[in-house]
């Protein structure tokens, strides 16, 4: 399971011109991505890796501040690029496993007092952030 997580003043995700998911305040925006072999485990790990992650102002963490998460799925950060001109997505979960472990960690957030924000599976989304720094991190578990 992989996150690509930036601290963000504001953050929203729009389908066919609709929000579906928005934050205004500072927080985190999260792409998420979701490997073949990835577990329910991996999900609740990532979810308190995710509240307890030290990178807004000061170094405190959603959990310290209780800032909000904007959580989009991003099976791109499977594709494979070492060999030829056009992605592979052979590492990324099927839709149907990724979407249950996206789910975990939204509900694992929510679980533990976190204000969490979605996209919308499978929707061609357009995400729009105000980088706060910029301060961008990569997070594996």
């Amino acid at each position: 399971m992989k996150a690509v997580v930036a601290r963000v003043t504001e953050a929203s995700v729009t389908v066919e011109g609709e929000v579906v998911g928005a934050i205004d305040e500072p927080g985190l925006l999260v792409l998420l991505g979701i490997r073949t072999d990835d577990t329910e485990e991996q999900a609740a790990t990532m979810a308190r890796k995710l509240h307890e992650l030290r990178i807004l102002r000061e170094e405190r963490s959603c959990a310290d501040t209780g800032a909000p998460l904007l959580v989009v799925s991003q099976f791109t950060l499977y594709g494979e690029t070492r060999k030829g001109r056009r992605p592979s997505w052979l590492n990324a979960a099927r839709g149907e496993i990724a979407e249950k472990l996206v789910d975990s960690v939204v509900s694992e957030l929510r679980g533990r007092g976190a204000t969490v924000a979605t996209g919308s599976f499978g929707a061609m989304m357009s995400v729009r952030s105000v980088n706060d720094g910029p301060f961008t991190v990569l997070v594996e578990v």
